[in-house]
């Protein structure tokens, strides 16, 4: 496929661009990936893994948080003094940088909305208006049944600080385990990973907000502008915005990411592509 891609010369023309866009435009939908988080300082591995998992890291050898979010720990008490901490400090702690107050300074004023990957609760703590925000693969801050038997979530930051505060040796105490109220089954995240994922009436109501706001767009100079979204799920976010752009000739589509910033042909006259830090873009901006 062919691809525009900005090389390291054209950055200021490329920002410059995106500048020009955002301020033409009458409505803004924010496309985010993990790689906008990653810019804020919520990275997975390092000196932060280190800080926060040094015990598991030196039992079970793993090097990163993701890693460790698949291992089969021997027990469900092992396995909640992982994700407790895991999840404490990727849901009820605010990112080191403040990229995401960045990106709301510049779409407040505009008609925006947001759909996003991530799962960690990032917009909302920034000041991003809840009923603009589509989370379509669910949320650190929620709990389900592992069943499912329905399609409810459970606000679950007492529980979490609670395993996080009372673990010892790598465990969490028995009588902290999550179960669901109405099957007494186990509980697990709200993570979209199969097909047991739910999509509760929180989520259902988003996505028809967000598919009301796509449907008013019509007549509007409308900026597509993704960020730190890459090819791991294309078909939530990059492909859709190829498509809304090419079907709308007065629609631009920006990509802001590390690397991989391309665009197909068919709309890459009206594409921005920008290959650099997303907090040195937002900073530019």
């Amino acid at each position: 496929m062919p691809k525009r891609m900005v090389s390291a010369g054209k950055l200021g023309e490329e920002i410059g661009r995106l500048r020009d866009a955002l301020a033409a435009a009458d409505a803004v939908v924010v496309g985010a990936g993990s790689g906008l988080s990653t810019a804020a300082g919520f990275v997975y591995s390092g000196e932060r893994f280190e800080r926060t998992f040094s015990d598991f890291a030196a039992k079970y050898g793993f090097r990163d948080m993701y890693s460790g979010g698949f291992y089969p720990f021997e027990s469900p008490e092992e396995f909640w003094a992982y994700w407790s901490r895991y999840i404490f400090i990727n849901r009820y702690q605010d990112p080191p940088e403040p990229v995401y107050e960045k990106l709301l300074s510049l779409v407040r004023d505009k008609d925006y909305f947001v759909i996003t990957t991530n799962v960690d609760h990032c917009f909302q703590k920034a000041g991003f208006e809840k009923r603009r925000l589509f989370y379509t693969q669910g949320d650190y801050g929620l709990f389900q049944c592992s069943e499912p038997c329905s399609q409810v979530t459970y606000d679950n930051e007492a529980a979490i600080r609670a395993m996080v505060a009372r673990q010892r040796d790598m465990r969490v105490p028995a009588d902290l385990l999550p179960v669901c109220p109405r099957c007494g089954k186990p509980l697990t995240m709200n993570l979209r990973s199969d097909e047991r994922f739910v999509e509760d009436e929180g989520w259902h109501a988003a996505a028809a907000r967000y598919e009301g706001f796509l449907e008013a767009l019509r007549g509007r100079r409308t900026l597509f502008w993704e960020l730190g979204v890459g090819f791991n799920t294309p078909g939530i976010i990059k492909y859709p915005f190829w498509q809304m752009t090419w079907k709308d000739p007065s629609a631009v589509y920006a990509c802001v990411c590390r690397s991989g910033a391309a665009a197909p042909a068919p709309i890459a006259s009206r594409s921005i592509c920008v290959e650099a830090d997303i907090r040195q873009v937002l900073d530019a901006l």
